[in-house]
């Protein structure tokens, strides 16, 4: 966090979105006979702080494409990038280059590369329902009810439950078929128990949605409040994010998360964070990440120094825009030009 203001870093990303392949609530099935899904344990909560911590620190004290790669791709999506050549890859981000360039004037601006970053993000939230869209509306009504969200995602648990002998694995799912149910319920405006294509996004993204928000801070509290005394203390912050397994000193970026919940955290200095402290946490109001992102880019590649970027300062550094939401996981460096 830098100043007074306690708002994340010159990081390249933020709340929301940074990570989503890392937020979708989603169940991995595997098919097996007679049709119902065989649950394995998936990520509990939409939390679009839980990786904040480290995108400020290597934001702040190292370069590093690979971190850049590895925050906004994830390891296995980072990979992907290895199917193009560079000359392909650079090819590629030229196309793209035009099109965010929306005054055709041969240079991009912070707000035109913010409003790519939105668009770019749009789009992949939307794609990504409509994915799984099928697996769920299983009497293709075009509506998802929980009755078939239940059925696809805990039906093999709740008609085997015999088969699920490791305790943590019970407890996991016992935990999540009712948040699972609080959250779809919550995204379910019209209350009928149905979600329409705009309330499952809410249900999969709800950080993406105001009437959600609720919810994201609830999950992030039950998820950390260890003691589930209703708040989260400072060792308790902590431990979501570092595990001192051996016992050594703590390294230097837990020392300065330690600071950053005493500066900026616990905004009444009591010790611990209450709910609307973790929603000044994680879903900041006055942070945008699109433009973070944005200035990021500019900064780092603007080799003259003029706040805009020409296609060649571009592309001499497309390194950093493969690994960029500015090409939406390095997915828009793989598609057609013509789809984006």
């Amino acid at each position: 966090m830098s100043g007074a203001a306690g708002r994340p870093r010159g990081m390249a990303g933020g709340p929301g979105w940074l990570l989503l392949p890392l937020l979708l609530p989603l169940l991995l099935l595997l098919l097996v006979p007679g049709g119902l899904g065989k649950p394995t344990v998936r990520q509990e909560r939409a939390r679009p702080g839980a990786a904040q911590q480290q995108q400020q620190q290597h934001h702040e004290d190292g370069p590093g494409f690979q971190y850049d790669h590895e925050a906004f791709l994830g390891k296995e999506e980072a990979r992907s990038f290895d199917q193009l050549s560079p000359e392909e890859s650079r090819e590629r981000l030229g196309k793209i280059v035009d099109r965010i360039d929306e005054n055709k004037d041969g240079y991009l601006t912070t707000e035109e590369l913010k409003n790519w970053i939105k668009r770019v993000q749009k789009r992949y939230i939307y794609e990504n329902v409509a994915k799984v869209w099928k697996d769920y509306d299983l009497n293709k009504d075009n509506k998802i009810a929980w009755e078939e969200y239940k059925q696809a995602t805990y039906g093999y648990y709740l008609e085997n439950p015999e088969e699920f002998q490791d305790a943590t694995d019970r407890h996991s799912f016992k935990k999540m078929l009712p948040r699972d149910e609080r959250r779809f319920k919550t995204a379910d405006l019209d209350g009928d128990l149905a979600a329409t294509r705009e309330e499952f996004t809410a249900f999969l993204h709800p950080e993406e949605f105001e009437h959600m928000k609720n919810i994201v801070v609830l999950e992030t509290l039950e998820d950390i409040d260890k003691n589930e005394d209703g708040f989260v203390d400072q060792d308790e912050y902590i431990a979501d994010m570092f595990a001192n397994e051996e016992g050594g000193p703590e390294p230097d970026w837990v020392i300065t998360e330690r600071e950053q919940f005493s500066d900026f955290r616990d905004l009444n200095k009591d010790g611990k964070m209450d709910k609307e402290e973790i929603q000044h946490w994680i879903l900041p109001q006055d942070y945008d990440h699109a433009l973070a992102e944005a200035r990021h880019l500019v900064y780092e590649s603007d080799v003259d120094k003029d706040q805009k970027l020409t296609k060649e300062e571009v592309l001499d550094n497309w390194n950093m825009f493969v690994g960029s939401q500015a090409t939406n996981y390095g997915e828009d460096l793989t598609r057609n030009h013509d789809e984006l």
